[in-house]
C-alpha cells in the first residue's frame, strides 16, 4: 500500500524532533530523513529514539548528496551511499534516495550504476535514483551530472520522481512516470514552474497545484497503475510565519496526495 511521507527538508532548518512532531500532526504516515550536519540525522540510535517517542516510522533516507552535505561522512561518495543504505536498514526504512553523481566525481560516476544495483541487491533496500535538472551558468545550460539527469534513460532498477526537478528540466512528470513504469518506486511530491527565460537554477518545491506540472494527473496515473511505493512531500515551507501555518500547508499537501491517489 502507498505510504504518504514528509521529508525533513519541509521543515528545514528545524531539528528532527520538530520534524517528526509536525509530520505526525499534519497527518503523514512517516518520514524521509535528509542526512545532514545534524548528528541525529546520521545516528540510528538517535533516530530510533524519535521513532519510539513519536510512534512514527522512517520510510526513507535521502543520501547526503547536496553541496551543503559534501563533508558529511567524509568525502567518498560511494562510502556515503553505502552508509545511507546501512542506516536505512538499521531504522527500518525500505528506500534510499540518491542523486546521479556530479560529472567531476570520477570513479564514482563511472561505477555509480553498478554500485547502486549491488547495494540494492545485497541489502534489500530500494536505492532509487532521482531525476535532476541542467544548471544554467552564465546563460548557458551546463551538464553537471553523469551519466545524466534522467534515470529513465539509465540502467537502474529503481527511480525517484521529483516534480520540481522535472519542471526545471523542461520535462512533463506524467510522461516521466509512464516511461519509468514499474521502476518508479518513490515520488517527491511538490510542484514547479519551467525556467523559461528566467535563468533560475534552483528548484522551487512549490506545494502541489501551485506550479505548472501535472501533479494531480500523475498521482491518478500511479493510482490506476498499481504503484505501491512512497509519495513523500518535499515542499518548501520557509515562508510560513509559524508552525501552525506550516502544519496547514503540509496537511493540505497530504490531503492532495490521498485524494488523487484514491486513499480517502
Amino acid at each position: 500500500m502507498v505510504k504518504i511521507g514528509m521529508s525533513t527538508s519541509c521543515t528545514f532548518p528545524k531539528g528532527l524532533d520538530s520534524s517528526f512532531r509536525i509530520a505526525k500532526e499534519a497527518g503523514y504516515d512517516g518520514m524521509e530523513i535528509m542526512i545532514s550536519a545534524d548528528q541525529a540525522s546520521r545516528s540510528a540510535g538517535a533516530m530510533q529514539q524519535l521513532i519510539d517517542k513519536h510512534d512514527f516510522p522512517v520510510l526513507a533516507i535521502h543520501a547526503p548528496v547536496l553541496f551543503f552535505t559534501q563533508f558529511v561522512w567524509g568525502t567518498n561518495p560511494a562510502m556515503k551511499l553505502q552508509r545511507s543504505v546501512e542506516l536505512a536498514a538499521e531504522v527500518g526504512a525500505d528506500c534510499v534516495v540518491v542523486h546521479p553523481p556530479f560529472r567531476w566525481q570520477g570513479a564514482y560516476a563511472v561505477s555509480f550504476l553498478d554500485l547502486v544495483r549491488g547495494l540494492e541487491q545485497r541489502s534489500g533496500v530500494t536505492v532509487a535514483v532521482e531525476n535532476m535538472f541542467p544548471w544554467n551558468v552564465s546563460g548557458s545550460s551546463t551538464r553537471m551530472y553523469s551519466p545524466g539527469i534522467n534515470p529513465v534513460d539509465m540502467d537502474c532498477d529503481s527511480i525517484t520522481l521529483d516534480f520540481s526537478h522535472a519542471a526545471l528540466s523542461g520535462d512533463d512528470a506524467l510522461e516521466l512516470a509512464r516511461a519509468a513504469g514499474p521502476r518508479l518506486r518513490h515520488v517527491h511530491l511538490c510542484d514547479g514552474q519551467a525556467p523559461g527565460g528566467s535563468g533560475k537554477v534552483f528548484d522551487e518545491h512549490l506545494a502541489p497545484g501551485k506550479g505548472g506540472q501535472p501533479v494531480a494527473e500523475t498521482l491518478e496515473y500511479l493510482r490506476d497503475s498499481g504503484f505501491d511505493g512512497h509519495v513523500v512531500a518535499e515542499v518548501n515551507t520557509r515562508s510560513a510565519k509559524n508552525d501552525s501555518e506550516r502544519v496547514r500547508i503540509l496537511a493540505e499537501t497530504a490531503d492532495f496526495a490521498r485524494r488523487h491517489l484514491g486513499l480517502g
